[in-house]
């Protein structure tokens, strides 16, 4: 169903829902779009969902949601909105079934002549090693008092473990660690479907892609990001597979069930939500910060296998190849912090749901390493486009909570795609790319087909133009794996 409701251009970049769209609004909606890509954000009615997210109890701001939007479950998948951190309310929907769905960027020393016959081999090795496909396991069996460590210190336990560097930890959002976490909260189903599924890869949207940088925009921002062109570097997404989607089911359930006792009234049941400050909501804050810490550890534990399948192929140490985490964010979760509202700082509950943390050079919440310069954002494209890094600009903190977009956005349904595309044209037009392909499945790999998105460049424009972010480099696919 298309929206039919009215934007008010406010520029090039932005589209605004004012809110006398709905009596319900407390706040206006704002969409970050350029014209060209308005009537597909149209198409699918997503922007009724950004109206709808203007209802939220305790919601501050305004209603907001980047360029790569479309429909999701209660928030529009691309959509932010901040609470009052005190008497607002918390939403699973505001973070998705995957929680702490992310991108990890790995970069090398090496170029494209040091693995020259070597590409397909690597990808090979990482198939191998970094299991992906619908139900994948991982290589790694834990009990169910590991599990807990694992979701109380996320990437922390997996590093004390072995599996990878200390400093790997300094280039992790949140250190890979939510402190908030605490696994009490979670339920013995989302624990038991988790234990196997730890260092996996997971179906869908998610990936892992062997890149080259063919472009730097910015090279005073590459050269501190460690960027630079014909550069080797790995892009890891994934997320917190059965054990996030199990925490977001099971809390969904609990806050319909609040909303119906409470008569809480809003738009869309699919926004069940409860106030932080009642037990339901800080409960499922604390369990979602422990599905936050499963996924940080999932991809510190893919991050130690790509080095040992570099180390196989290459016949050198990960160490002397450079094998460094650039950085890891994540995209669909929500964080309390620190932010100017209205021309008053005060403390908020940040939902970004497939929306990327992009704050500028001198917040405390960047590492040391990055914070004079921005938090690296890192965007995906489709299959065949490949990888943008930016960085945070001033005009993320002024509008938008500190955020960008996370990605190309869906244009295409998997419905729609699965009809009117095949799994061979898919491979015929990456091979006439040279992109080394290895898919689980035709049907996955049809869902995901490159013309089922949005152009990234696009979207990555609209963000840079409206002084969100800036354009650091662009990493071009050699190969890619897909579950």
């Amino acid at each position: 169903m298309a929206w039919s409701g009215k934007f008010r251009k406010i520029d090039d970049n932005r589209w605004e829902i004012s809110k006398e769209h709905m009596p319900c609004m407390r706040t206006d909606a704002v969409i970050f779009s350029n014209e060209s890509m308005l009537d597909s954000i149209m198409d699918d009615n997503s922007p009724q969902q950004v109206a709808n997210v203007a209802c939220l109890p305790g919601i501050v701001g305004r209603s907001l949601a980047m360029p790569d939007i479309h429909f999701g479950y209660g928030f529009p998948i691309g959509g932010v909105a901040a609470v009052d951190a005190d008497s607002g309310s918390i939403s699973p929907g505001g973070i998705g079934f995957d929680i702490n769905c992310g991108v990890r960027t790995i970069r090398t020393n090496l170029t494209l002549d040091d693995i020259k016959g070597k590409k397909s081999d690597l990808i090979d090795a990482l198939y191998k090693n970094v299991p992906s496909g619908l139900g994948s396991k991982g290589l790694t069996r834990v009990d169910m008092n590991v599990i807990n460590d694992i979701l109380s210190e996320g990437s922390r336990w997996a590093v004390e473990n072995g599996f990878g560097w200390e400093k790997d930890l300094d280039v992790t959002e949140e250190c890979g660690t939510m402190a908030t976490a605490d696994p009490t909260t979670v339920s013995d189903k989302a624990k038991k479907r988790g234990i196997p599924q730890l260092g996996s890869l997971g179906s869908g949207n998610h990936f892992l892609e062997l890149d080259v940088v063919d472009e730097i925009f910015d090279e005073d921002v590459a050269r501190s990001f460690g960027l630079e062109k014909g550069q080797i570097t790995v892009t890891v997404h994934c997320g917190s597979r059965g054990c996030g989607h199990q925490i977001a089911t099971d809390y969904l359930m609990s806050m319909e069930q609040y909303i119906r006792d409470n008569k809480v009234s809003l738009p869309d049941r699919q926004l069940a939500c409860a106030p932080l400050d009642t037990d339901i909501g800080e409960r499922y804050f604390k369990a979602m910060s422990c599905g936050a810490n499963f996924a940080w550890a999932n991809r510190q534990m893919i991050t130690h296998w790509i080095r040992e399948s570099f180390e196989t192929i290459m016949g050198c140490s990960a160490e002397s190849m450079g094998i460094e985490v650039l950085y890891d964010v994540a995209h669909n979760i929500a964080k309390k912090e620190r932010h100017d509202v209205d021309g008053k700082s005060m403390d908020v509950l940040v939902h970004r749901k497939g929306a990327t943390r992009a704050f500028a050079a001198g917040r405390s919440e960047i590492t040391m390493r990055y914070r004079n310069i921005g938090q690296p954002v890192i965007i995906p494209g489709d299959m065949c486009t490949g990888t943008y890094i930016l960085v945070g600009r001033p005009g993320s903190m002024k509008e938008t909570f500190g955020s960008s977009c996370h990605g190309a956005g869906r244009v295409m349904s998997r419905k729609k795609a699965i009809g009117s595309i095949t799994a061979d044209s898919i491979r015929t037009r990456m091979s006439g790319d040279d992109i080394y392909l290895r898919s689980g499945s035709d049907e996955g790999l049809v869902e995901e087909a490159p013309q089922a998105y949005k152009d990234v460049g696009q979207v990555v424009s609209v963000v840079c133009d409206a002084g969100l972010t800036g354009k650091v480099a662009r990493m071009r696919p050699i190969g890619v794996i897909k579950g």
